[in-house]
């Protein structure tokens, strides 16, 4: 592939990832409650899936520092959507899960959102919708592999 095809691949890359990531985010970012920011969504999602986790994992699974967990972590405390639970073996440790309107208020969300994605997706058909995820899920392993030999 010539040097100037491959220029226009990234540029073409480049554009379609800035707008579908603003769009979707934008219309995403609409079914999120305005009590909820993107962050503190991603993270009640995160512990609702894991059921309980710590901060020290959050910073790791969202690759932020610890002191930008905590702060999240203090505002969803503070709106009474988390729970924190000392381990009793080590009071250090703090377990976090989601209280009984943290549930609430991400089961809501999720649906508003699911109704959203799938009116989206609704607009392919199903070989495309298959093709694309299977695509997307390579492109996340290369950048997720790209990231680890980034850091060594």
């Amino acid at each position: 592939m010539s040097k100037q095809s491959i220029q226009e691949l990234v540029d073409r890359y480049i554009s379609i990832s800035f707008s579908v990531n603003k769009k979707g985010e934008s219309l995403v970012k609409e079914q999120i409650s305005s009590d909820l920011t993107s962050d503190q969504h991603y993270m009640l999602r995160y512990i609702r899936k894991s059921g309980t986790c710590t901060s020290s994992e959050l910073a790791e699974v969202f690759e932020v520092k610890k002191s930008a967990i905590t702060a999240i972590i203090n505002r969803m405390w503070e709106k009474g959507l988390i729970k924190r639970t000392r381990d009793e073996n080590d009071r250090r440790v703090v377990y976090l899960n989601l209280s009984e309107k943290g549930i609430d208020l991400f089961e809501q969300t999720e649906n508003r959102i699911h109704k959203l994605v799938e009116s989206i997706i609704n607009q392919f058909d199903e070989t495309e919708i298959k093709q694309f995820l299977d695509t997307y899920e390579k492109l996340n392993r290369v950048l997720m592999e790209n990231c680890r030999g980034s850091k060594r």
